[in-house]
């Protein structure tokens, strides 16, 4: 992959571009942050969502279980009707993928930035808009929020900042998936409550996790609500521009 750098002076950060590959389709261009030494939050709007300056580069970064992800959605038929959700999307490759390949796909995450580098995405890649909603869990269903958003100038560039409204996630799904929301141990069930606000009866979720060691709790409540896990190990061997990878792909369904 080949990444290009740049700066856009009135954010604040840098980024770059690259050609991302996915197993089973085609190259998709990707903007990401640069490095996790960006940041950009002038209204408060990510402390707001609790987000602190540590943790707010790492929305806009690919990882490796965000790339196991998309290879497994890049495999799975297209089913018509079928509605699928992407929690914690960050640069939401996963969805990209399968809006590509023309799922009915929703992302969301709460990052602020999450909504502008999608619509980006889309637009490097010729695709047609996605739906994306603000989603966040671990406290109440969020109102709709004001965030940053880009505005486009005649040309169909970016050429400033404006506070526009992300609607709130709402709406039952029948896939739910999510790569690398385990980080915490989450006794409490917060994640597996917020997926059960958003699943349909008969629910299929997918989590890759790499092995943060916060999955008995997520188990735990899972299986209250009534899905069952299968589990499968997720491990590659270094290749070039891609470190070795080790996780687990969570798969729970309930009918």
């Amino acid at each position: 992959m080949n990444a290009s750098p740049s700066t856009n002076a009135a954010y604040g950060y840098q980024t770059k571009q690259e050609s991302i590959a996915v197993k089973g389709v085609a190259n998709l261009l990707i903007r990401s942050l640069l490095d996790k030494q960006q940041f950009y939050d002038p209204w408060d709007e990510a402390l707001q969502q609790g987000i602190s300056s540590a943790a707010w580069p790492l929305f806009g970064l690919l990882w490796p279980s965000g790339m196991r992800l998309a290879e497994r959605l890049a495999q799975r038929p297209v089913q018509a009707g079928e509605r699928i959700l992407e929690v914690g999307c960050g640069l939401a490759l996963a969805s990209l993928v399968g809006h590509r390949r023309g799922a009915d796909v929703t992302a969301s995450d709460c990052h602020p930035l999450a909504a502008r580098f999608m619509s980006e995405n889309l637009r490097i890649n010729g695709l047609l808009p996605l739906q994306y909603r603000h989603g966040r869990w671990g406290a109440l269903p969020a109102a709709d929020e004001k965030v940053p958003l880009e505005a486009p100038n005649a040309e169909g560039g970016i050429s400033s900042l404006r506070v526009g409204i992300a609607t709130a996630l709402s709406g039952r799904f029948d896939l739910i998936m999510g790569s690398d929301i385990l980080y915490e141990r989450d006794e409490a069930g917060t994640l597996p409550a917020f997926i059960e606000e958003h699943a349909a009866p008969s629910c299929e979720v997918w989590v890759v996790d790499p092995n943060r060691g916060n999955r008995a709790h997520f188990h735990r409540h899972m299986a209250a609500l009534g899905f069952v896990l299968q589990e499968y190990p997720l491990a590659f061997d270094a290749s070039p521009g891609n470190a070795a990878y080790k996780g687990r792909m969570l798969s729970y369904q309930r009918h």
